[in-house]
């Protein structure tokens, strides 16, 4: 059974604040609760339309179409890991759209990334929208918000700005003996002021299109194509 009072902290989950309140998120589905279960997140507690109802999933249920399973899971602690030599990093500079985080994750992972920083005012990683579409990568991936700026300016990193403008990154000199951290700018407005000017080099996905083309990449596109060349080199 579920209570009433479930129910209304299970819904209240889809806000930020009760997310920060209560120190938990939501997981939903098969695989995704079985990830949760699996990892170092510390599940609370696991609900089956089984044992609950399916009226009473319905009324939990963040997705449109309901899943037959969902977990409550305690948010982790932020403690920030100390960049390592030679290591390959993500710094997101104001990414908002949920589903460009959650898909950015997956990339981190499936590219196995030392790890990702993003700068306070990025879209929330526990937002059910991107636990959904980080398909598990969330439980999986290094994730840290920080002040990015002063991430950036420290003296054991270097850091590759991604413009419309840069060097063509398919020529560009990608190799350095520090940490190599990847800015990837907001979706709308591309990498703030305060962080280009922090930027050791900027770099650039050359367009081949024939004729005007298109005017950029999706974040999480260019965010794939990027880190997909760092490993290739």
């Amino acid at each position: 059974m579920i209570s009433s009072a479930q129910i209304k902290l299970i819904r209240s989950l889809k806000d930020k604040k009760f997310r920060d309140r209560y120190g938990l998120f939501v997981v939903e589905g098969e695989k995704l609760v079985s990830e949760a279960l699996s990892s170092e997140y510390a599940v609370e507690e696991v609900f089956r339309t089984s044992e609950i109802g399916e009226a009473a999933m319905e009324r939990i249920s963040h997705l449109s179409t309901p899943s037959s399973v969902l977990a409550l899971v305690h948010i982790r602690k932020d403690s920030p890991s100390q960049l390592k030599r030679g290591g390959l990093y993500l710094g997101l500079d104001s990414i908002r759209d949920p589903g460009n985080m959650g898909t950015i994750l997956r990339i981190a992972d499936w590219f196995g990334l030392d790890g990702v920083f993003a700068s306070e005012d990025s879209v929330d990683i526990y937002n059910p929208k991107v636990v959904q579409s980080t398909m598990g990568a969330i439980f999986r991936v290094d994730f840290h918000y920080c002040d990015l700026a002063t991430l950036c300016s420290g003296k054991d990193v270097t850091t590759f700005g991604t413009f419309l403008k840069g060097e063509d990154i398919y020529n560009a000199q990608l190799s350095t003996d520090k940490a190599s951290m990847i800015i990837m700018g907001n979706e709308s407005n591309g990498i703030s002021d305060r962080i280009a000017a922090l930027c050791d080099r900027r770099i650039t996905i050359p367009s081949f299109a024939r004729g005007k083309g298109s005017e950029s990449l999706n974040a999480a596109v260019a965010t794939a194509i990027t880190v997909s060349e760092f490993r290739r080199r």
